[in-house]
């Protein structure tokens, strides 16, 4: 029975449009409303065929051309969605649902700390596209800063490329104050050192996730923020490769 039920819904993704109707914007509008389970049970259906599976037919969609500006990036479509569902286990709020739609492309070798990736969310009232690192460990956050320093030069062309910000701005870089403890306070990186998060991000009208061509512009972003993501994945992958490696013995 689990078989034929895991089948049913593959297919029914493959079949699904790559981009949504009013039906799953009212549906979201209406859950944060009414975020409670026994609403959302007696509207699973809608949710399956309105919102779950558009979004893995999108997700899948984006893959396609991710072989190509993002391999390291290919995931299942499953494994890309974010569930619906939030964690309430230390949070006050108790809802048990989350009001917006999300996919996160983390890359290979860091899923378990995330690294940079590329985001997609839509909530009923705005489509927001977004790349970078977001909240990295403090691993991470230094791995990223030692990197800067060697290679400023190369990241101030990134986040500063006029085709990039023309379509995006920089994310919350949450900076801090004072210059981190053992970087120099005089080095020219250090406006980005100070950063905690790096990224860029863009906010469009939901009415974009209505529309047909939805994948190409999802896609367009993203391909510009490649090379970005790509700058800040380098350490992140170094690190945990020289994690892995084996230690031998001496015979």
């Amino acid at each position: 029975m689990t078989v034929r039920k895991n089948n049913s819904r593959a297919e029914a993704a493959s079949t699904a449009n790559p981009y949504f109707t009013p039906k799953a914007i009212d549906f979201l509008r209406k859950l944060k409303r009414n975020n409670r389970r026994e609403w959302f049970e007696t509207r699973r259906d809608v949710y399956e065929q309105e919102l779950k599976q558009p979004m893995l037919a999108l997700i899948t969609r984006l893959l396609h051309g991710m072989a190509e500006y993002a391999p390291g990036h290919i995931r299942t479509p499953q494994k890309c969605m974010l569930r619906i569902y939030r964690d309430t286990r230390f949070s006050a709020d108790k809802s048990p649902y989350k009001t917006n739609l999300a996919a996160w492309w983390t890359r290979n070798g860091l899923e378990k700390t995330s690294g940079g990736g590329y985001y997609l969310h839509i909530s009923p009232t705005e489509l927001i596209l977004a790349a970078g690192v977001y909240m990295p460990p403090k691993e991470q956050l230094f791995a990223i800063r030692r990197h800067l320093l060697e290679h400023h030069a190369k990241f101030r062309k990134l986040i500063e490329d006029k085709k990039l910000r023309t379509k995006m701005i920089l994310h919350d870089p949450q900076a801090l104050t004072r210059p981190p403890k053992g970087f120099p306070a005089e080095h020219p990186a250090m406006e980005w050192i100070k950063w905690r998060q790096w990224g860029v991000i863009a906010t469009l009208p939901v009415a974009e996730a209505l529309k047909p061509k939805l994948p190409a512009n999802v896609e367009a972003y993203f391909r510009l923020t490649a090379p970005l993501v790509d700058f800040l994945n380098e350490p992140l992958l170094h690190a945990a490769s020289a994690k892995k490696k084996p230690l031998f013995a001496l015979y």
